[in-house]
């Protein structure tokens, strides 16, 4: 998030009044307003094990977005703003920590809790600059939406896309504001099963990419990123999606190569992980299958709070320990081709073996997800998204857990 202190808060702001009062084509003709309303219930009921027995909240989003277009001219600029708040709606000491809603220091949330943040955009030809929030989709840092609000960051990125084939990334991310929290702070590793040792507290996330279109169907991924004194990454990519009259198939391989960086503030790490993931579809129903594999001396590494781009990260494990290795199966049917446009269903299998987890005798784990979904297809009430997500995760060496989630969103468009 930007703070409302510096320099370029004010110069943002000042873009954003001067610009309209300036009559600058291209800047309000082009912009667009959206606010979505998520009402997100989650209960989580840990079936053994020591420490807090369930986790159970509601709460009621709002996420206003607004994106200009921009000026005319040989540099284009614009500024985007995102603004959200969150609400309780039930929740209580013994029962936070869903991740929906921040927890103090008593166990208790607050009433509400917010987060704004502004973005500069410069553009040149067909690439641009962006500094201020961001929310990062690629395969070594993805903004987590997984609750109430988004995670967010702060930092720099600029793409370069001049050629028909190729797209460039580059950025620089020094800060992020957690999905349930309202300030910003520094960037960690993700430590999930005490996986990683040491203050686990890093510095700037620095990463350069290329997206190669190898044709309609095919692209080639990589990626290298660097999480100052913790780890640096390399990651390779393919998707590949083939149609005919017997059906789509999908193709989806990623490995990524890690070590420790710096001074290694999360000890040493020496990490592949191979990841694979097949889907064939038809008449609206499709079939996938999925393995994945650690190899090296640690766990994967990635920042914590984020969604890793791993294809066994899923409701609630990521099945990402040393060595480990787990597969996938999974089956998603879209109702629209028996007469109900807009419900679609999905459900997954997975299981993960050999783990080597501190302090655990045996390293097997499992889980089920089952999802249901509806979004109304006309009328005023069009765009309404209802999704039921069930999970049921047992482990060797990990808490067992039910995991319920209700999340009603809606979107409306202001501009």
């Amino acid at each position: 998030m930007i703070d409302k202190n510096t320099p370029l808060y004010a110069a943002g702001l000042g873009i954003a009044f001067y610009l309209p009062l300036a009559g600058a084509q291209g800047f309000l003709e082009d912009s667009k307003a959206s606010l979505e309303l998520r009402s997100f219930y989650m209960n989580r009921d840990f079936r053994e094990g020591d420490g807090q027995s369930k986790r159970e909240e509601w709460a009621q989003g709002f996420i206003l977005r607004y994106e200009s277009g921009y000026t005319p001219g040989l540099i284009g600029v614009g500024f985007d703003a995102i603004a959200m708040l969150g609400v309780k709606l039930d929740s209580g000491r013994g029962r936070s920590g869903t991740g929906l809603l921040p927890v103090q220091d008593d166990g208790g949330v607050p009433d509400t809790y917010s987060k704004a943040g502004g973005t500069l955009k410069l553009k040149v030809s067909e690439s641009e600059l962006r500094v201020g929030t961001l929310l990062p989709k690629w395969p070594t840092l993805a903004s987590n939406n997984g609750r109430l609000l988004p995670q967010t960051f702060e930092g720099t990125q600029v793409l370069v896309n001049e050629w028909k084939a190729f797209e460039l990334t580059g950025a620089n991310i020094r800060q992020t504001v957690y999905r349930d929290q309202s300030g910003s702070t520094g960037l960690a590793l993700n430590n999930k099963n005490r996986r990683f040792g040491g203050p686990l507290d890093g510095g700037d996330f620095n990463v350069a990419g290329v997206v190669y279109h190898a044709g309609a169907a095919t692209d080639l991924l990589a990626q290298y990123v660097v999480l100052e004194d913790l780890y640096t990454q390399r990651f390779y990519g393919l998707t590949d999606r083939r149609r005919g009259d017997w059906g789509t198939f999908t193709s989806d391989i990623r490995l990524f190569d890690s070590d420790e960086q710096g001074q290694a503030r999360g000890g040493a790490i020496d990490n592949r992980a191979l990841s694979l993931m097949g889907s064939f579809k038809r008449a609206g129903h499709a079939f996938g299958l999925g393995y994945q594999r650690m190899f090296g001396d640690s766990a994967f590494p990635y920042v914590a709070g984020t969604d890793p781009y791993l294809v066994n990260f899923v409701q609630v494990g990521d099945f990402a320990e040393k060595n480990e290795r787990s597969w996938q199966a999974k089956y998603d049917f879209d109702l629209a081709t028996l007469g109900m446009p807009g419900l679609t269903f999905m459900a997954r299998y997975l299981r993960g073996s050999q783990a080597e987890v501190p302090g655990a005798e045996s390293g097997r784990e499992r889980e089920l997800d089952v999802e249901l979904q509806y979004v109304v297809q006309s009328g005023s009430a069009k765009g309404l998204n209802m999704r039921l997500r069930s999970a049921t995760y047992r482990s060797d060496f990990s808490r067992d857990a039910n995991d319920v989630r209700v999340i009603v969103s809606y979107p409306l468009s202001l501009l």
